[in-house]
């Protein structure tokens, strides 16, 4: 397989909030716009964490889901990142290792520039190899 970089694969669109927003907005923004991650940034746009769908099962499970947490009380500040040039091998390892499912893309300022996701892996996995059968194939075909 040839190199790819991880700019290749990122979704550039990210959706960001502040540390200072309520997770209620934060969730909001996750089933608005059917996402799995939004990006926690300060004034000057600067990573400074990560607010997972994983995250919100923790919420709901120790809080009244409607009381008035913000972000900064959930997020995760020691955010692993990886960079547009990195190899998708590099950003592969980094999921495992780290078991997360989002890594933020940032330039050399610290600014995120996009997000990669194990469904953008799958997603170019998908495309290289010949997709595997879906459920209704396989049962229409093992019927027969």
């Amino acid at each position: 397989m040839e190199d790819i970089f991880v700019g290749r694969l990122m979704s550039p669109d990210v959706v960001t909030v502040t540390p200072e927003d309520s997770v209620e907005f934060a969730a909001e923004l996750l089933r608005d716009k059917t996402i799995g991650s939004v990006v926690v940034v300060d004034e000057d746009e600067q990573l400074r964490g990560i607010l997972t769908s994983t995250d919100f099962v923790h919420i709901v499970a120790e809080n009244d889901p409607k009381d008035e947490s913000t972000v900064r009380d959930y997020m995760t500040s020691d955010v692993v990142t990886v960079g547009a040039q990195d190899s998708i091998q590099e950003a592969a390892d980094q999921l495992i290792t780290y078991g997360i499912h989002h890594l933020p893309v940032v330039d050399n300022d610290n600014h995120v520039i996009g997000m990669l996701s194990t469904t953008d892996l799958a997603a170019y996995l998908s495309g290289v190899e010949d997709p595997t059968p879906t459920y209704t194939e396989t049962t229409q075909t093992g019927s027969s």
